[in-house]
């Protein structure tokens, strides 16, 4: 049995970069977000269905999901929500198992943000690896990578689950909020510590 390791935390906590060094150093990374682009982008498989349960305004003449049309369609209608959800996440899920049993690396890093948010999730990683930072820090790199609004970052963070919650359900933890010589420092001690675990 592979191990997978659950990578998670609240929005500009510094995912992509500890993802990034995990992939550099060998391991098999897979990121639902990006499965999730895939899935919605030109020719994407559920763009198909996109179209027949929201209607042909929410697909562009590229053959994408029209993304930000989506976002305002679902943000704050929870029905709307579950819909494009009930949708889409059986189709990563079964492209996350997909690409894990199919990994070549020593272990699989699944980078999920909603991680504890989904039990489903949860169930199926042997660790809970947690980026964290300050929540200051938080909004000032989300705004700053995303151009959203203070209000826009608040309501995200505010929708996530709570920082102190996170922390509680980590086996590991990678403090993000110094500079990125840290972070891969960390990451790279938790590498030699996953190749253990592998190989026990």
């Amino acid at each position: 049995m592979k191990l997978v390791v659950g990578l998670t935390g609240g929005i500009g906590s510094g995912k992509s970069a500890a993802a990034e060094e995990f992939a550099r150093l060998g391991a098999t990374v897979i990121d639902t977000d990006a499965i999730a682009h895939e899935l919605t982008g030109p020719g994407g498989a559920a763009v198909a269905e996109v179209k027949r349960l929201f209607g042909a305004e929410f697909v562009l003449p590229s053959g994408a999901m029209d993304r930000k049309r989506m976002r305002e369609r679902v943000f704050g209608d929870a029905g709307e929500k579950k819909r494009l959800e009930s949708l889409l996440h059986p189709l990563i899920r079964a492209e996350v198992e997909r690409r894990t049993a199919a990994a070549p690396g020593p272990y699989v890093v699944q980078v999920v943000p909603l991680l504890l948010e989904s039990s489903d999730y949860r169930a199926r990683v042997g660790r809970v690896l947690v980026v964290d930072c300050p929540e200051a820090l938080q909004m000032a790199r989300t705004r700053q990578r995303s151009g959203l609004s203070e209000s826009e970052v608040r309501r995200i963070i505010d929708a996530q689950i709570q920082r102190q919650t996170r922390l509680a359900a980590a086996d590991d933890v990678i403090d993000n909020s110094g500079p990125i010589a840290a972070l891969q420092h960390r990451v790279r001690e938790l590498h030699q510590s996953y190749l253990r675990l592998a190989a026990a």
